[in-house]
């Protein structure tokens, strides 16, 4: 399982995407489960309650874990803003590579290819990891990524999956 964890509008996304084509191209098969499209598929939806937030994070790690069991690398872009729930994860995961795409709240607002920097400005949306909810950095991940378009990461985290 890589799991890729950063502030939204980060490049954890792109990056994830980018792994999935460089392990395609090496004929690694693997799976990415962006955490926006899994809580879209889920249903009931998930709220963004702290609670719901801890539930959601339980089953991405337990899907990834699944994913990972039947051979595949199983790629996650999810915030996982708390650091709870990436140890979660590690715990599940067969093999668990932490990739922080490390990118300063400004630079993300800038971004914000989805909104979300403005609205969590704006008030109409509560609960922004990197805004008004703390997102707590990985103490000591695998690699750090300066966002989705880092080659040097990328390179290494391809190394350390195809090593193992």
């Amino acid at each position: 399982m890589v799991w890729f964890t950063g502030l939204p509008s980060s490049g954890k996304s792109t990056l994830a995407a980018r792994l999935a084509d460089a392990l395609r191209a090496v004929a690694r098969p693997c799976v990415v489960l962006d955490g926006d499209e899994v809580r879209a598929a889920l249903v009931p939806a998930p709220g963004y309650d702290p609670a719901s937030r801890d539930a959601f994070y339980a089953t991405l790690s337990r899907l990834a874990a699944l994913v990972a069991r039947q051979g595949l690398v199983a790629i996650v872009s999810a915030t996982a803003h708390r650091q709870l729930h990436r140890a979660a994860a590690r715990r599940v995961a067969p093999r668990f590579i932490e990739v922080f795409v490390d990118v300063p709240a400004e630079v993300c607002a800038r971004r914000d290819p989805k909104g979300l920097w403005r609205a969590a400005r704006s008030g109409t949306l509560r609960g922004l990891p990197g805004a008004d909810v703390a997102y707590e950095p990985p103490r000591r991940p695998d690699v750090t990524a300066t966002g989705g378009r880092d080659d040097s990461a990328l390179g290494e985290v391809v190394r350390i999956v195809t090593a193992g």
